[in-house]
Parts: C-alpha cells; sequence; structure tokens
C-alpha cells in the first residue's frame, strides 16, 4: 500500500488498485494478448491442476499477473509482463503502453512515473 499525505488528509492506494488500473489499461493495448506472469510464484499458481483450487487463488493473486509496482523517493517504477501477437511491430506497442501507462496512472493518482518497463516475454500466434 501507498500513503500519501497531504493537507487535506492521508490517501491511501492499494496494490490491487495499481494491478487492476495498470493490468486493464494494458490489454486494451493493441497488439497485446494477456498479462504473463512476472515471477515463479505466479507461475505456479498458473499451472495449478485443481480447477476449484486454481479458481479461489485466481481471486485472491492472479489479479497482479504481470504487474510489479514499486514506490520509492515519491516516484512510481511500474514493471510489466506480457505477451504480444505475432506480426505486430513490437517497439511501437512497447512505447505506446509506456506512454498510456504512464498518461493513466498519473492522471488517475496525482503519483508521478519514474519509469516503465516493459518486457514481451512471449509472442503468441
Amino acid at each position: 500500500m501507498i500513503d500519501i499525505t497531504n493537507h487535506l488528509g492521508t490517501v491511501t492506494y492499494s496494490k490491487q488498485f495499481f494491478y487492476s488500473l495498470i493490468g486493464g489499461t494494458v490489454t486494451k493495448c493493441f497488439g497485446v494478448v494477456e498479462m504473463t506472469a512476472s515471477d515463479a510464484k505466479q507461475t505456479f499458481l498458473e499451472k495449478l491442476p485443481i480447477p476449484a483450487v486454481k479458481k479461489l487463488v485466481e481471486k485472491t493473486t492472479m489479479n497482479e499477473k504481470g504487474v510489479i509496482v514499486k514506490y520509492k523517493n515519491g516516484m512510481l517504477n511500474i514493471e510489466l509482463h506480457i505477451s504480444v501477437m505475432y506480426g505486430v511491430n513490437v517497439a511501437t506497442i512497447i512505447k505506446s503502453i509506456i506512454h498510456k501507462v504512464a498518461y493513466v496512472v498519473e492522471e488517475e493518482t496525482d503519483l508521478k512515473v519514474d519509469k516503465v518497463h516493459v518486457y514481451v516475454d512471449s509472442v503468441k500466434v
């Protein structure tokens, strides 16, 4: 959670808020197929064989899939892991995602975005 104190009081942003905001923004971008797991924990959770357990786990942790947000020195650093469509210009998609995510986050939260790192983990046909 990120707490920002100003003259009106304290504003608290949950990690879930950032995961939903950023994940929704990225998946709407042209050429993005899906967000991908960004670490071993998320990869393990994706591969659970029991549907009931997987569904329960998805409700609690899978919304953070592919999004890592760090807050340091009053600035946000965002890391994204995505899959893209085969045949698209990856460099153009990444530039678009970086600008769109930074804009949306700054508009919604009034927090400054320092860096947005986009990692293309796979290309889907």
